[in-house]
């Protein structure tokens, strides 16, 4: 039945973008984290793939978190003297994460949700209202 294929697949997008969610939510937590020692590299940013996958049984083309991998971006530098990750120069290393492109991601992955979710309450509405059809 294809209104199980589709709950199939938009089921597999709610995974795949709550995936997503939690490596931005992470980002966004080490944004300001510095390294543990002078010279020593602070948290680097990391990004989601998604790839394609076949569900057999539902003979159904799904979505899932493919590999996360490291954004090789420079660091951004802050001269702090003082500070314990500070190398020979006075320099501190600072992730190479953006709070506000990890927000316009974060927003993203979060309107990609909701279409999955609406896309599974509809489908549900219309297998409940075929069956009262066929009830009466």
């Amino acid at each position: 039945m294809d209104l199980l294929k589709s709950i199939t697949v938009a089921a597999s997008g709610l995974k795949a973008q709550a995936g997503r969610m939690r490596v931005i939510s992470e980002n966004i937590a080490n944004a300001d984290s510095t390294a543990q020692r002078p010279g020593a590299d602070p948290y680097r940013r990391k990004v989601v793939s998604f790839q394609n996958r076949l569900d057999r049984e539902m003979d159904a083309a799904t979505v899932s978190m493919g590999r996360v991998r490291r954004d090789l971006t420079a660091f951004k530098t802050r001269l702090e003297p003082g500070h314990p990750a500070a190398d020979a120069q006075g320099q501190v290393k600072l992730p190479n994460v953006d709070p506000l492109v990890e927000m316009m991601d974060m927003r993203e992955a979060q309107r990609s949700y909701e279409a999955n979710l609406n896309l599974i309450t509809a489908t549900r509405r219309m297998i409940s209202r075929t069956l009262d059809m066929l009830r009466v």
